[in-house]
């Protein structure tokens, strides 16, 4: 049996106990049945700790059996997800969705232009699973659309034996589509949208140590507070390529942090069997101009092309081209493809392929391997700028730049002159979390805004604090204003820790060197966070699976 544990450096946690349920195949109704414990005949299985009370994170193991049919397996999987995180995906919805386009909903005209989106979009891509019954991509996409319904089945209690692909276009999609929602909304002209001007959504840093001795790999997720249950999780998937290729996806292992009703990370950082550490952090789209590039037909939504490429790419430049089929320009993000496969501790000379970096925004994807950068310069920061310049111009920054100065420069960024100062104190892993929990911003200058009453701001750093910035305060736009909003993890994984797909791991805001965040005690205390702990003061945990 695959067991989890979690264990708290320098010290061991005392682990809740686990919760295992097995999908079976029953033979004499031909349907599927959940048992307790692990079934030797298993189709699926889902093994889980609820550990948030004292690590911040629970934990999920999902894994299916190759002595069944892909369609079994992806559909069953979703079932056993949901039979273990049944009370944590009621209690994310009524956190993060409760009352997004619901019976009270505040904008209806938008709700059922999104509904009509949804549904037209769902369509399209059921047309293409069916014209294209060899294709490996469209595979995957069934697959992945069999183990959300299994998941969305499982949690209503009505497993059946799965067939053809029916959805509510606003019920569990919704958990997948938070990225996609983002942009959907200034497309769709929602009347009141939910992203900020300036809203950072994650940090991520690839560091490459002096002698190319190590390679570290982190990310920091930034959403909104609400969203902080979190489940650390582990998929472990005996999919064929295809219903004619019958060899096993090269991504088939997958251990990503995510949260309850949710198929892929959202944060999103991956570590993955094809030897590639996948991450992104949002760039967006400020040109609405861009915005007649996102129709339902001829698009795949973001988080369905994040898991197609990977579970299929066995390369940065596969994935590339993998993830850039079907842009939906939604969820607009810079992605990092690290290929470990290419990384040899102590080797003199970085091998190509070794660094991939794509920027999306609708209507234009641009790739290019940066291997030989991350070996001159030592690292590779992101921080919700685009890299590219004709992906910067095109998506509207220097509109942005002209408007608002510097803050929305690649270069002169309060994260991009931090990182290019601090990243030189990397030395080992405790000093990496050490960068990518950085927030000092009452004395460090780059955490200056001008503009700003008070000068110093608890979003121009690494993790941001931006509950920390006075509600009374002056502020040119709203990222920077007072808010529920901010890094809420730290995840890194190295050369020595990936293959075993292990990681260091925060959980909650940042608090080392301001203060802990607490609901009791924040202007927040109203807001919907049922299940959360209240004191968000959690320890790095070092996150093993079993062999």
């Amino acid at each position: 049996m695959c067991v989890l544990t979690c264990v708290l450096l320098l010290s061991v946690a005392a682990a809740a106990a686990a919760q295992v349920q097995s999908v079976v195949f029953n033979k004499q109704t031909g349907k599927l049945d959940l048992r307790d414990g692990l079934q030797p005949d298993f189709v699926a299985f889902a093994n889980f700790t609820d550990d948030i009370r004292n690590t911040g994170w629970s934990y999920l193991e999902v894994v299916t059996s190759g002595q069944y049919n892909d369609t079994l397996q992806a559909y069953s999987a979703g079932v056993a997800e949901a039979a273990v995180t049944s009370q944590l995906i009621y209690k994310h919805w009524m956190n993060t969705l409760m009352g997004y386009c619901g019976p009270f909903k505040y904008d209806p005209a938008y709700c059922r232009r999104l509904k009509d989106y949804i549904t037209d979009n769902l369509q399209w891509v059921a047309q293409q699973i069916e014209k294209n019954p060899d294709s490996s991509y469209w595979h995957q996409v069934r697959l992945s659309l069999l183990q959300l319904q299994g998941l969305e089945d499982g949690y209503n209690g009505q497993v059946t034996s799965p067939g053809r692909l029916s959805f509510n276009p606003l019920g569990f999609l919704l958990f997948q589509m938070g990225g996609d929602l983002e942009d959907l909304e200034a497309a769709l002209n929602k009347s009141s949208l939910t992203r900020t001007l300036g809203s950072g959504s994650c940090s991520a840093l690839i560091k490459l140590l002096p002698g190319n001795k190590e390679l570290f790999v982190s990310h920091d997720t930034w959403n909104t507070y609400q969203s902080m249950l979190r489940i650390m999780k582990k998929y472990t998937f005996s999919f064929s390529t295809s219903l004619k290729d019958k060899t096993v996806i090269p991504g088939g292992t997958q251990a990503f942090s995510s949260y309850p009703g949710s198929i892929f990370s959202g944060d999103d950082f991956y570590i993955l069997s094809s030897g590639l550490v996948t991450l992104e952090t949002t760039i967006g789209n400020s040109n609405p101009d861009l915005w007649k590039f996102v129709r339902p037909e001829g698009a795949v939504m973001e988080w369905l092309r994040n898991i197609v490429a990977n579970r299929l790419a066995r390369t940065g430049k596969e994935w590339a081209a993998i993830f850039s089929q079907f842009n939906s320009g939604t969820y607009n993000n810079q992605w990092m493809i690290v290929d470990y496969k290419n990384f040899v501790p102590g080797k003199p000379d970085l091998q190509q392929g070794l660094f991939t970096v794509l920027e999306q925004i609708p209507g234009m994807i641009q790739t290019a391997d940066k291997t030989q950068e991350l070996y001159q310069t030592g690292y590779w920061a992101s921080y919700n700028i685009p890299y590219f310049e004709e992906i910067f111009n095109a998506s509207g920054g220097q509109d942005l730049v002209k408007k608002y100065g510097s803050w929305f420069s690649y270069n002169e960024n309060p994260r991009a002159q931090i990182f290019s100062r601090n990243q030189t104190l990397v030395t080992d892993m405790e000093s990496m979390v050490r960068l990518m929990r950085y927030n000092n911003y009452k004395n460090d200058p780059l955490s200056e805004c001008e503009g700003c009453d008070p000068p110093h701001n608890g979003e121009n750093s690494i993790s941001a604090r931006s509950d920390l910035n006075p509600a009374n305060g002056t502020y040119p736009f709203g990222a920077l204003r007072q808010r529920p909003h901010g890094g809420t993890d730290m995840k890194v994984t190295s050369y020595s820790l990936f293959k075993q797909y292990e990681l260091l791991a925060v959980s909650g805001p940042t608090w080392d060197q301001v203060p802990v965040f607490q609901w009791s005690t924040s202007p927040y205390r109203s807001l919907t966070h049922i299940g959360h702990p209240d004191r968000w003061d959690f320890p790095t945990v070092h996150v093993r699976w079993s062999k």
